[in-house]
C-alpha cells in the first residue's frame, strides 16, 4: 500500500513538474512566435487579432526592395564570421599561454586579465573609438570586429585547457615537434568542443550588437543588420510588420546555428565547469 502511495505521490509531482516546465516553454516561445505571426501582416498597432486569410510576404519584400537589407546582411555576416574566427584563434592561443607555459607572474597577469571583464563596454566605448579613429579604420571592417575579442574567450579556453595532461605535450616535444605544430595539430584538435561553445557565444554576441557598429560605422555600406532594423522604425509611426520582418530574419541565422551546433556547445559549457 505506502508503495502504491509513494507511485502515486511520484506521478502526481511529475505531472505538475511537466505542467510548470510547459508553461515556461510556452512563455519562452511565445515572443518569437508573436514576432513571426506580425512580420505577416501590415499591423500598425500591437494587438492580438490575427486574421490567417490576410497573411502574406510584403513585408519581407518591402524589407528587400526598399531597403539596403541585402548589404547590411552581408556586412553581418562578414564581421561575426571574422569575430568568430578571430576570437577563437587569438583565445586558443593566450590560453594555452596562461595554462601551459611556465613563467614569472603569469597568475597575476592572468588575474589582472581576466579582471578587464568587470569594467562595462561603455567605459572603454570613447578610447577604443578614438584608437580606431587614429589608426584610419573608422567605417571598416577591422573596427568592427577586433573590439569584440575580449577576456572571456581566454578564461573559457584556459579552463578547458588545463585539463589536458602536461605529459602528453612533453612527448611530443621529445618526438621533436615545435611549439607550432604541437598547438596546431595536438592541442586545438583536444579543444574543438569548448571552441565551439566559444564560437555560439561570439556569434550570438556579435550578431546582436547594436551599440559599437552605432559608433564606429557611419556609412550605409558598412551598417549592420541590427542597425538597419532600428531604421525601420518611423519617427512618426511605426509599421511593426515591418519591423517584425527585419527581426525575423536577424533571429533566424543565430538560432539556426544554434540547432546545428547544440550538442557540441552543451558539452562544451558542461566540460569547461567541470575541469574548472
Amino acid at each position: 500500500m505506502s508503495s502504491t502511495n509513494m507511485k502515486t505521490k511520484t506521478y502526481i509531482f511529475n505531472s505538475i513538474f511537466g505542467i510548470i516546465l510547459f508553461l515556461f516553454s510556452v512563455s519562452a516561445i511565445f515572443p518569437f512566435a508573436y514576432m513571426i505571426l506580425v512580420s505577416f501582416t501590415q499591423k500598425t498597432m500591437l494587438n492580438f487579432d490575427f486574421n490567417v486569410r490576410e497573411f502574406n510576404l510584403s513585408n519581407y519584400d518591402l524589407v528587400f526592395k526598399n531597403f539596403n537589407i541585402i548589404v547590411n546582411l552581408r556586412n553581418s555576416f562578414i564581421v561575426t564570421g571574422c569575430a568568430c574566427f578571430f576570437n577563437a584563434l587569438i583565445s586558443s592561443m593566450a590560453a594555452y599561454v596562461f595554462a601551459k607555459k611556465q613563467f614569472k607572474g603569469r597568475d597575476t597577469l592572468f588575474a589582472l586579465y581576466i579582471a578587464t571583464l568587470m569594467i562595462p563596454g561603455q567605459v572603454t566605448l570613447v578610447p577604443v573609438f578614438l584608437i580606431m579613429k587614429s589608426l584610419g579604420l573608422l567605417n571598416t571592417y577591422p573596427a568592427l570586429i577586433f573590439p569584440i575579442v575580449n577576456a572571456f574567450g581566454v578564461f573559457l579556453v584556459r579552463q578547458f585547457m588545463l585539463s589536458i595532461p602536461n605529459d602528453l605535450l612533453e612527448a611530443a616535444r621529445i618526438d621533436g615537434c615545435s611549439e607550432h605544430r604541437i598547438f596546431f595539430l595536438l592541442v586545438l584538435p583536444l579543444i574543438t568542443t569548448v571552441l565551439v561553445s566559444l564560437t555560439i557565444f561570439t556569434f550570438i554576441s556579435s550578431w546582436n550588437d547594436f551599440l559599437w557598429p552605432l559608433v564606429i560605422a557611419s556609412k550605409p555600406h558598412m551598417k549592420t543588420l541590427t542597425l538597419a532594423i532600428a531604421a525601420l522604425k518611423g519617427s512618426y509611426t511605426t509599421n511593426y510588420g515591418l519591423v517584425m520582418a527585419g527581426s525575423t530574419l536577424a533571429f533566424l541565422p543565430p538560432f539556426i546555428l544554434y540547432l546545428i551546433l547544440q550538442k557540441r556547445f552543451v558539452e562544451g559549457i558542461a566540460l569547461s565547469g567541470i575541469k574548472a
